[in-house]
């Protein structure tokens, strides 16, 4: 029997119990990236989230179907192949391709299923002909179609927003055919220097937020259970999909609207504009890839993240420890083997209420405690508890690497670090020990440990380390 899972759910604004539409099967579908520029952080922690969401529900026992999209046609995607003066295809692919590749740098899970908005433009010209039909959308004499906002009356339920107030933030086309300043483009006319297609109304391209709806209605019918995106698409994008959706089919699209935290740098929102757009590839450069995923997930996914260098540092030197201890155990004892079912049960126990990472990462830290206690006593049973922690935790993207692997580059990466005048210290420290000037030694010791650094001494010689 199944153990109660809650989501947060946006659409009620409370948690609930999670009960798919059928028994045992999941829909579920996640917004995916505009291949418009390199994939950033943004972008990997709402592609974590949701692969993990994923992973925890199969863990449950559920079949989950998980598609994520690509939107490969879109206004940026254009100006940035005018720009560079390729077609904008071939931009996208190439972008995409790029993308791919640093997802799977970061062990991101494949969803089940990949949708491409331009694969589909056939079957969006045939929803919005339906919309048409049913009179929930009109086509101008410039070739643009609009879905009519007032047709829907439920809108705004989503983001909580009423009509009046939806004009916040809204993209606004100038078009003297518009009905109302709230309705949004289902088809946009083309325009010289644009890709297009064929349609009844004339050559264009879809609107942006057509594609989600449609690629959805072609892959799940009407209706899926969970649909995830980051908070800054709930409106208007996630608004307009429930509207031109339910106006089609007259069901509720998705039962669970899930929606995660945005990512601020240094407390500002990130955005190309501000130039603080923080790259897979260079944090990849900068950090270990599971020092990255700790950081993130140490946050209730409904959160902001602000993320600076400090976020790092402490999960790096978090993940460092813990290591260490999984190193010790195995130089002592061998192989992980045996299981303690403490660790798996506290960790799904907090997983099943929303999701919650920060809650199950929070319970490493007296576990790693307790197993240094039991590894001074030389008692064997730690590595039941840590081989426990390994196959739990890999669910979260954590302790896949061999422990001493890790440890080696953490401590290349710390000796990296240090200043040329700590290094001086450091030497002239050596040279007051060889000289039997321990005062001194002892005076240099406590200097560089005032800033930050340590000292490690061996038969060889010494090592220098910024503190973990």
């Amino acid at each position: 029997m199944k153990k109660d899972i809650k989501f947060y759910n946006s659409l009620t604004r409370q948690k609930e119990k999670f009960e798919p539409l059928e028994e045992n099967t999941v829909k579920m579908y996640a917004c995916g990236i505009t291949p418009s520029a390199e994939a950033h952080i943004g972008h990997l922690y709402q592609a974590l989230i949701y692969d993990i969401m994923r992973k925890f529900l199969v863990k449950e026992g559920y079949n989950v179907i998980y598609a994520r999209n690509y939107t490969d046609v879109d206004d940026k995607i254009i100006a940035k192949s005018n720009e560079l003066n390729v077609p904008a295809n071939e931009y996208a692919e190439k972008m995409i391709e790029n993308i791919d590749k640093e997802m799977k740098a970061f062990q991101i899970g494949e969803p089940d299923i990949w949708l491409y908005a331009t694969k589909t433009i056939q079957d969006m010209i045939n929803f919005i002909s339906k919309l048409i039909e049913k009179g929930k959308a009109y086509s101008t004499p410039n070739g643009d179609v609009y879905f009519s906002v007032e047709t829907f009356k439920e809108y705004g339920k989503l983001s909580g927003r009423r009509t009046e107030e939806a004009l916040d933030g809204v993209r606004i086309e100038n078009d003297e055919y518009k009905r109302s300043p709230l309705d949004f483009a289902l088809w946009k006319s083309a325009k010289a220097g644009e890709p297009y297609w064929e349609s009844p109304w004339g050559k264009g391209r879809p609107g942006w937020h057509i594609e989600c709806s449609v690629m959805n209605y072609v892959t799940f019918g009407d209706q899926i259970d969970i649909h995830g995106g980051g908070r800054d698409l709930l409106f208007p994008h996630h608004e307009n999909e429930i509207a031109q959706t339910e106006n089609l089919t007259g069901k509720p699209f998705a039962k669970y609207w899930i929606h995660n935290g945005l990512i601020r740098v240094n407390g500002q929102k990130m955005s190309k504009s501000l130039g603080n757009s923080l790259l897979m590839k260079d944090l990849r450069k900068n950090y270990h890839i599971e020092v990255i995923k700790m950081a993130l997930l140490q946050n209730s996914y409904h959160t902001d993240i602000n993320i600076t260098d400090k976020l790092f540092q402490d999960a790096e030197r978090h993940l460092y420890n813990f290591y260490k201890v999984l190193l010790s155990a195995k130089e002592n004892f061998g192989e992980f083997s045996g299981s303690d079912s403490k660790v798996e049960e506290d960790f799904d126990e907090a997983m099943r209420d929303d999701l919650n990472t920060s809650k199950a990462i929070s319970y490493l830290f007296n576990i790693f405690k307790e197993a240094k206690e039991k590894l001074a006593k030389k008692d064997k049973s730690v590595m039941e508890t840590l081989n426990s922690v390994i196959n739990t935790y890999s669910l979260l993207g954590l302790f896949k690497e061999e422990p001493k692997v890790f440890v080696e580059q953490v401590d290349k990466k710390l000796k990296s670090d240090v200043s040329e005048d700590i290094l001086k210290l450091a030497e002239e420290r050596w040279q007051a020990k060889k000289e039997k000037n321990f005062a001194r030694a002892d005076e240099l010791r406590k200097e560089i440990l005032e800033k930050g650094y340590e000292i490690k001494d061996s038969k060889d010689g010494y090592e220098v380390l910024k503190q973990n």
